[in-house]
């Protein structure tokens, strides 16, 4: 992945220049265009418009002088970046094929519908995805385990799918960038120059108060949903229909704790994932009585098991290897995108010629939030954001005096939260794919993926959380000194 923060390679028929501000700036500006007519007026898909981008970035290129060889060798460079969420992608389509299979969905939507009222149902939810994304440190496996079983009990208690989906992703996201186990958070801490505890503290300014809020407003939302919940004949139909088409047992949490026991102990996201789906292969042929080789199948082509009740046979109609296909392709042609304007510098010139022009330290950590919004929408993901925004911004917070600390915060608040606030980005795309529900329908209800960045910014203004260099870090050695006396 470091490799695409090289210079592009020079060779002997090859040149080896930057684009200048202005042609960055035209580059980005036409990509923009392109995505925003395309999907807001033109209603165009999504894979059609990463196409268009593709050429105008590609043209560009071909304009500062290499030929389409070394186009190509920086989109497949972008690909082989995240060559690790292309495998999860197809490990979370086997895993909710077989936690139908299993039962392991229809059980907990049984006992979720029984135990839990929709008063609480939200707070609950989001509280829940919380603790189980920091135990974990991913929030792709909470949304693809909890996420999928809330959005069945949202259903079933007749919340709208967008703001179950807004809730679950918000809760998965705060422990993605809280968790000290997480990949993002060690990636923001380690391309600023943070150490980990030190940036975990400073987060702890801006995002916990957003929590907070965040909490109450979906406390408040539930409160108000809850006063229309489904009528008791429509829960009855329900329940008969669960109970009639699979056996519900507690037996079914167990693919749950596999996954939660092995990502406990470190064990590789996928690991952990194959796992939980062999576990839920063996209780859906033994538990549900599912045939072997149709249980198989639906690893591919996804869950044949119907109901006959509408709203229940399109939570079991998901899953697969096939399902992921769309938004495995538009992920692809994403950071082939990324690829292309990571590595021949076109963000890098841009986010330059932006910084000679910030003078305010909290007009500093706005424009590196903005970025790496920015960066995640041209790059297709996060990681690479990450790493080049703290390339790039590093020496800025220096000779601003800030702590690399403020640096790191932004970097995460910018990159690790906005992801999943745009649909082309592998975050974006797979979780609107897992959850069945559009990215620009739940985005509203993410509260805290887009609240957090705005507080930031907000707080950056008012100097709360402006370190000072060196005053976070002294801070500890301090406090041991006034002991010792």
């Amino acid at each position: 992945m470091s490799q695409a923060m090289h210079h592009p390679d020079s060779s002997p028929d090859q040149p080896s220049r930057e684009p200048t501000f202005n042609q960055a700036l035209i580059t980005f500006s036409a990509i923009v265009a392109i995505i925003g007519i395309g999907l807001f007026y033109l209603s165009t898909s999504l894979h059609s418009l990463m196409l268009g981008c593709l050429i105008v970035a590609g043209s560009s290129v071909l304009y500062l002088g290499y030929d389409y060889k070394a186009v190509r060798e920086a989109m497949n460079e972008g690909i082989r970046g995240a060559l690790t969420a292309i495998y999860i992608f197809i490990m979370i389509g086997v895993l909710i094929a077989a936690l139908i299979e299993s039962g392991t969905l229809a059980s907990l939507i049984y006992l979720g519908v029984q135990f839990i009222e929709p008063a609480i149902f939200l707070p609950a939810g989001l509280v829940l995805c919380s603790l189980m994304s920091v135990a974990t440190g991913t929030s792709w496996g909470t949304v693809g385990t909890a996420g999928v079983i809330l959005m069945g009990i949202g259903s079933a208690m007749n919340f709208p799918p967008e703001l179950v989906a807004g809730m679950v992703i918000s809760g998965a996201c705060f422990g993605d960038k809280m968790s000290p186990v997480s990949d993002t958070t060690n990636l923001a801490a380690m391309s600023s120059g943070t150490p980990l505890y030190q940036h975990m503290r400073s987060m702890c300014y801006t995002t916990v108060p957003v929590y907070i809020l965040v909490l109450v407003l979906f406390t408040w939302l539930g409160l108000d949903y809850s006063n229309e919940p489904m009528p008791a004949s429509e829960l009855a139909v329900l329940n008969t229909a669960l109970t009639e088409t699979f056996n519900i047992s507690w037996l079914a949490i167990i693919p749950l704790l596999v996954m939660l026991m092995l990502s406990a102990f470190r064990a590789p996201a996928e690991v952990a994932m194959m796992a939980s789906a062999a576990s839920c292969i063996l209780l859906a042929v033994t538990l549900q009585e599912r045939a072997f080789g149709a249980v198989l199948n639906s690893l591919f082509s996804g869950s044949d098991i119907r109901s006959g009740v509408e709203v229940l046979d399109g939570l079991l109609g998901r899953g697969g290897i096939s399902s992921m296909m769309w938004t495995l392709s538009l992920a692809l042609m994403a950071l082939a995108l990324g690829g292309i304007l990571n590595h021949f510098g076109f963000l890098r010139v841009l986010i330059s010629g932006i910084l000679k022009r910030v003078k305010r330290s909290a007009s500093l950590v706005a424009t590196t939030i903005v970025s790496c919004f920015v960066g995640n929408g041209s790059m297709g993901e996060a990681y690479m954001t990450l790493i080049l925004g703290g390339q790039l911004f590093g020496d800025a917070y220096d000779k601003q005096g800030l702590d690399r600390s403020v640096l790191s915060r932004s970097l995460e608040e910018g990159a690790t939260l906005t992801v999943a606030l745009i649909p082309w980005t592998t975050g974006g795309a797979f979780f609107a794919s897992t959850l069945g529900v559009p990215v620009l329908e739940y985005a509203p209800w993410a509260l805290l993926n887009w609240l957090n960045p705005l507080v930031a910014i907000a707080f950056a203004y008012l100097g709360i959380g402006l370190f000072k260099a060196g005053v976070a870090a002294e801070q500890p050695a301090l406090d041991r000194a006034r002991k010792a006396a």
